[in-house]
């Protein structure tokens, strides 16, 4: 067979299509391109996002800091900037990264290089898990601005405690928080295995503060 022959024989065998899909330790099997709710398990975020690192993991200390715990914090911070915020806008703040147990934490500035790609599953992963949890799919903007509010608090305690910024270059990067809002509340570095745990046991109390 010549070459020529040879390549468009080649050309005709059927390409294998690429595998979107991840198998969980819970025993589903979520498709990043099109996730359901049904495939959604909150032991499966709470282990993923506590074996995830934020700052890709150039953080002081023996544990890395991750994803789940970086969540629990947002969700106090988002209580004390909303005090009479119900239980599922809480609980919104605690899944605000929840994507992340798919994807992993990509720092902002790889997030602008992959472009809108990123957003877009980030956004279909973040409305399997709201469904999931009686959430809307979508966040009213209100509610969102006030996450990402408390998430760069949180971003700016990690950078200051933990991530070697110093308070002006972290003022610059993140805003300067009121020291009221912050005040009492410190980083915590622990074993994956307990933040899961602790992750877990706030998801079930805002689920069942919900009714």
């Amino acid at each position: 067979m010549s070459a020529r022959a040879l390549l468009v024989s080649f050309r005709r065998w059927p390409v294998a299509k690429p595998r979107a899909w991840q198998k969980m330790l819970s025993g589903r099997r979520l498709d990043l391109l099109d996730p359901t709710p049904v495939d959604v398990e909150i032991e499966d975020i709470a282990h993923g996002l506590s074996f995830v690192a934020r700052w890709n993991g150039q953080t002081l200390g023996d544990f890395a800091y991750s994803v789940a715990e970086h969540s629990l914090l947002v969700e106090r911070l988002y209580a004390r900037l909303n005090p009479k915020a119900p239980a599922k806008w809480r609980l919104a703040a605690l899944l605000h990264d929840a994507p992340e147990y798919v994807i992993g934490d990509m720092i902002s500035p790889v997030k602008a290089a992959v472009g809108p790609d990123y957003d877009e599953l980030d956004k279909r992963l973040a409305a399997a898990v709201h469904l999931r949890f009686g959430l809307p799919a979508t966040i009213p903007v209100t509610v969102k601005k006030q996450i990402k509010k408390a998430d760069k608090i949180s971003a700016w305690m990690e950078a200051t405690q933990i991530a070697g910024f110093s308070e002006p270059e972290a003022n610059r990067f993140f805003g300067k928080p009121d020291p009221a809002t912050i005040d009492g509340l410190h980083i915590h570095l622990r074993p994956p295995t307990e933040t899961r745990a602790a992750y877990t046991a706030r998801h079930e109390e805002l689920l069942t503060e919900m009714g």
